[in-house]
């Protein structure tokens, strides 16, 4: 009996990387609320981060790991003080939208 194997090779990687990053900047240009707006940025990254392990796979260099731990480390202090600043004021108004946010300009 022999079975159907299908390996995943790095086209399939980046096609998925691709399909994700669409998937996020359609979010951010569509939709206005921020907490929607804030995961749609973190599926972007994440993308970003799987093009990156993907071609550094590829092409046998770490440099591309070594990427994705920076920009998680960026990426998880932008959560921080984003998600603090949204989840504050939305805790203050109902219904906030982004272009709400844009009148806290100072």
């Amino acid at each position: 009996m022999n079975a159907l194997v299908i390996v995943p090779t790095t086209m399939w990687y980046l096609l998925l990387s691709a399909v994700l990053f669409t998937i996020g900047t359609i979010g951010v240009l569509v939709r206005r609320n921020p907490l929607v707006l804030f995961m749609c940025i973190e599926l972007m990254l994440n993308a970003v981060n799987l093009s990156f392990v993907a071609l550094g796979r590829r092409l046998a260099d770490i440099n591309g790991q070594t990427i994705v731990f920076f920009v998680l480390v960026v990426a998880a202090a932008e959560v921080v003080v984003g998600l603090g600043i949204i989840v504050s004021i939305m805790r203050r108004r109902s219904g906030v939208t982004v272009d709400d946010l844009a009148e806290l300009k100072g």
